[in-house]
């Protein structure tokens, strides 16, 4: 079942259109903790809403600790550039839809549960970026991400 929704949601992903302002997408990969898990994903960010705030929707697919993890994260980003430098510091959050499937023997379960997220990140202009992620409710504990953004 969660393996179908992925492959369906990669399929949708890969064949729809860019949204209007999208300034660009990335791809990103990391390690999180409770659940224990290697993650990998994608994100676009668009162009500022009001001066320096971005939204920056995410997905990200956990594997690991008897569990698989898709993670839909409505993330928003406050940019703070470093005046004469290639880098920008970034900070956000925002709320995440994540569907679990457990992986227990006999009477695998899977369900949707609510988190939220508070982020840090250093991304340069040039693409390359990492990222604290700490989640709370039912989003993994911290997520530590490298990943780049092309433009």
């Amino acid at each position: 079942m969660i393996r179908r929704l992925v492959l369906s949601l990669l399929m949708i992903a890969a064949l729809a259109a860019p949204a209007y302002g999208q300034t660009q997408f990335g791809v990103r990969a990391g390690v999180s903790a409770d659940p224990d898990q290697f993650f990998f994903g994608g994100h676009f960010e668009t162009e500022p809403l009001i001066e320096r705030l971005s939204f920056r929707p995410n997905v990200e697919i956990g594997i690991g600790d008897h569990l698989t993890l898709l993670a839909f994260n409505i993330e928003f980003v406050w940019s703070i550039p470093l005046d004469n430098h290639p880098w920008r510091v970034y900070l956000g959050g925002g709320p995440a839809a994540n569907i679990y499937s457990r992986d227990n023997g006999p009477g695998d379960d899977s369900g949707v549960e609510g988190g939220f997220n508070l982020l840090a990140g250093l991304q340069h202009q040039r693409g390359l970026f990492t990222e604290i992620k700490v989640g709370a409710l039912d989003s993994p504990s911290v997520k530590f991400t490298v990943g780049y953004a092309f433009r």
